[in-house]
């Protein structure tokens, strides 16, 4: 396999469905100037994320609710044509609930698509939950996808890469500190333990790592930026700080995994037998 140009994206999307595939068409445009194969857009940008996490959250409706097979996700995928692009959006489940979701299209259509399992405070109001996650094939690579909160939890992560998954793309809406609040994004402790999560992640698992992020502010979140690309031995490739940008890197997929894996193999060396992770297992 030959080196891969990947990109993840940072920027600000809100309620108005148009301006967002304005927006999403603009960044898959100069991803492609880039010779981008795989863009990984941010959680929520087809009809922007809550306006807060707070119990009050949804004053305006909400995101609108779109379907998996309807024409906005037709439209996402004749824009990505012969890239791979991976873009959050508001599901509406074929059993009436709403979800907070991301797909990955290719022009042909629909390749991949993940509903966030991880809900943080009080986004259960708004979305159900997810209930899985898994890898699946794609012209870029195996690719495993998760959403903001998915990848504070290590077990996600892993999941994706006993699946197989090459690549981790991880979309999100991470804000900054509601408390304690830095007067810069830079020293702000949410977008320390975001970009932390982006190496461990990438890092544990020997695998690939692509962190989109909204950038700018949306109802009461300032969200920390931050899009980049990782590495599998947990070094960022490319990084858009806090301000809204394209992380663009270029790497050897399968060389990069063999030669982080060669000697020190986690997923190889992994003991299950010994990982009782069910209630009240661990004794004192």
């Amino acid at each position: 396999m030959t080196a891969l140009r990947m990109a993840a994206v940072a920027a600000e999307f809100g309620r108005d469905l148009e301006e967002d595939f304005q927006t999403a068409e603009r960044l898959i445009k100069e991803a492609r100037e880039e010779g981008v194969r795989l863009l990984a857009l941010p959680e929520a940008c087809l009809g922007g994320y809550l306006l807060s996490l707070d119990d009050d959250t949804e004053l305006d409706g909400g995101p609108p609710a779109l379907a998996l097979d309807g024409p906005e996700i037709r439209r996402l995928a004749a824009l990505a044509g012969e890239m791979t692009v991976v873009a959050g959006y508001c599901e509406a489940g074929a059993d009436g609930r709403r979800y907070n979701s991301v797909v990955c299209v290719t022009g042909d259509g629909v390749l991949g698509n993940h509903r966030k399992v991880h809900q943080p405070l009080s986004e259960d109001a708004s979305y159900a939950s997810g209930d899985r996650f898994h890898a699946f094939d794609t012209p870029a690579g195996r690719i495993g996808m998760m959403i903001c909160y998915d990848k504070a939890f290590p077990e996600s992560a892993r999941a994706l890469a006993l699946d197989g998954a090459q690549l981790g793309v991880c979309v999100s809406a991470w804000p900054g500190s509601r408390t304690n609040v830095a007067a810069s994004l830079e020293e702000d402790r949410w977008k320390r333990r975001f970009d932390l999560f982006d190496r461990a992640r990438a890092l544990e698992n020997q695998i690939v790592w692509l962190s989109a992020n909204q950038s700018g502010t949306f109802g009461s979140l300032r969200f920390v930026g931050s899009a980049k690309v990782v590495d599998p031995g947990g070094e960022i490739l490319a990084d858009t700080g806090v301000t809204a940008g394209i992380a663009v890197a270029e790497l050897n997929v399968v060389q990069a995994l063999d030669t982080a894996r060669r000697s020190m193999g986690h997923l190889r060396d992994r003991r299950p037998e010994t990982y009782d992770l069910s209630p009240g297992a661990v004794s004192a």
